[in-house]
């Protein structure tokens, strides 16, 4: 076991970007505040953290957690009913992994592998703290809510699933660099991506794994590109960019330029008039961030619906519009492009998505963790 002579942080969690980042951005803020201080990151193994956070510069180690598949199909069942063998083996890693390191304080931000953690951290009195994205908390924090020093949150109301003196209203945290375009910085960011300054863009993201509902609909759109004068950025995420790339090869010229994965987000949100999108938290605290006006299409495939309860809380704020998944392939493409030369619409979009901005979020946290 190593000694406790200074500040040694396990940060545990993941699964997608929206998990993923804002866990670097509380390591960044953490090292900007205490540059000594011993950082570990706790993922899943097979998912995407175990590549984005050694690439943030960042140790990690993974544990053999996953969750529960919704498919009916027999690898769907078969894996589900390998769960609690899964489980078991993630709980006795995560107690070899705090007892070697020894940690002074844990975060948990979500995923998978933030439960076998944190378990292990409040059984052995370590202290930690929650983050949770959502507006609708997640069962796993909900579970662990009672040990927990502190409760980060990014929406107001959350007395309803958490311990009212353990909340804080921090914002969620977001990537470095974001925040809204100077007129140069969009020059700038159309530049960096080859697009046409004399056009308006909109960006279609379905996050960091992408979406195939909104991938679908920008396939469905190519034959019409040259009705408006509009260019699409388009982050398809790994599983859709062999539907983009055979999709574009069908279509030459058009003005489509798809990515599997936009590491320089802050330079896309720049570039972008409208944004379509999933409702993820971490998307939409960027998106505030940025001062981005968004048409968001919640996906049907999450625990408890959070990502419609996300969008309805910016909704009620008329600071975003809602189009269903079920509703997108028929009228997504057509209300983003109806919406996108209403610039008085998209002014007032973006003026009041930006309110709702709470940019200093990872150095809040920060500041928590290190207080512990």
């Amino acid at each position: 076991m190593k000694t406790r002579n200074h500040n040694r942080i396990i940060i545990s969690g993941g699964g997608t970007g929206g998990h993923i980042f804002p866990a670097i951005s509380i390591a960044n803020a953490i090292r900007m505040k205490d540059p000594e201080a011993e950082i570990l990151f706790v993922g899943a193994l097979g998912r995407m953290e175990m590549e984005k956070v050694p690439a943030a510069g960042y140790k990690i180690t993974g544990l053999p957690i996953a969750g529960l598949r919704r498919d009916k199909s027999v690898s769907g069942v078969m894996a589900n009913l390998m769960l609690p063998v899964r489980l078991l083996k993630s709980v006795l890693a995560a107690g070899r992994i705090v007892k070697d390191f020894n940690p002074t304080v844990a975060v948990g931000v979500g995923g998978y592998a933030s439960g076998p953690l944190l378990w292990i951290a409040r059984k052995k009195k370590i202290p930690y703290i929650l983050q949770e994205q959502n507006s609708f908390a997640g069962k796993t924090n909900k579970m662990l809510a009672r040990g927990a020093a502190y409760i980060c949150v990014a929406y107001s109301g959350m007395e309803q699933f958490f311990p009212a003196d353990r909340i804080v209203l921090t914002g969620n945290p977001i990537r470095e660099g974001i925040h809204p375009a100077t007129a140069q910085e969009k020059k700038e960011a159309l530049l960096h991506f080859g697009l046409d300054p004399g056009k308006k863009t909109l960006l279609v993201t379905g996050g960091s794994l992408g979406a195939g509902t909104l991938n679908r609909c920008v396939r469905e759109y190519l034959p019409r590109t040259r009705e408006h004068p509009v260019q699409i950025l388009w982050q398809c995420g790994k599983h859709g960019m062999r539907l983009a790339a055979e999709s574009l090869k069908e279509y030459p010229g058009v003005p489509v330029h798809a990515h599997e994965f936009i590491a320089r987000m802050d330079l896309a949100y720049a570039a972008a008039d409208l944004v379509v999108s999933r409702a993820g938290a971490g998307s939409i605290s960027e998106f505030c961030a940025a001062g981005k006006a968004c048409i968001f299409v919640p996906s049907p495939n999450v625990a408890e619906n959070h990502q419609t309860h996300n969008a309805m809380a910016l909704v009620k704020e008329l600071a975003g519009r809602l189009v269903t998944d079920k509703d997108a392939p028929a009228i997504l493409m057509e209300n983003a492009m109806e919406l996108i030369f209403n610039d008085s619409e998209l002014k007032r979009l973006s003026e009041n998505i930006e309110k709702l901005s709470r940019p200093h979020a990872a150095a809040h946290i920060a500041s928590m963790v290190l207080e512990l």
